[in-house]
């Protein structure tokens, strides 16, 4: 493939890697960022005002990878006198373990194949 290569440029492999069912995306960077941020800050609200991104969006991510588990990877509490909140499962702590290893892997992958250009 070199051969195609401008000998002015460097060129890499690159790609995004997501976990995808055959209705929706369930796990990927932002699904994963989003978790980390309901770890941090307990909501679903504030993780969403923290990655600049609407409640709605949020809660329909949050829905999607439900749906999708075979259990809850975020769970919801209703309010009471210090209202309510969001904790991110041990499902989905694994289920976001499992998708960071995953990434690694993949990383690994494409510094492989830019070695093989």
């Amino acid at each position: 493939m070199k051969e195609l290569f401008n000998d002015n440029l460097a060129f890499r492999v690159s790609g995004r890697l997501w976990v995808e069912s055959e209705q929706d995306r369930f796990l990927g960077p932002g699904r994963v960022e989003l978790m980390e941020k309901i770890i941090e800050f307990g909501s679903i609200a504030k993780a969403a005002g923290a990655m600049q991104m609407s409640y709605k969006k949020a809660w329909d991510l949050v829905a999607s990878m439900n749906t999708q588990a075979k259990q809850p990877l975020v769970i919801t509490q209703t309010g009471g006198k210090k209202g309510g909140g969001a904790l991110v499962t041990e499902e989905g702590k694994n289920a976001m373990q499992t998708y960071r290893n995953l990434q690694q892997r993949f990383r690994e992958f494409l510094q492989k194949e830019t070695e093989l250009l």
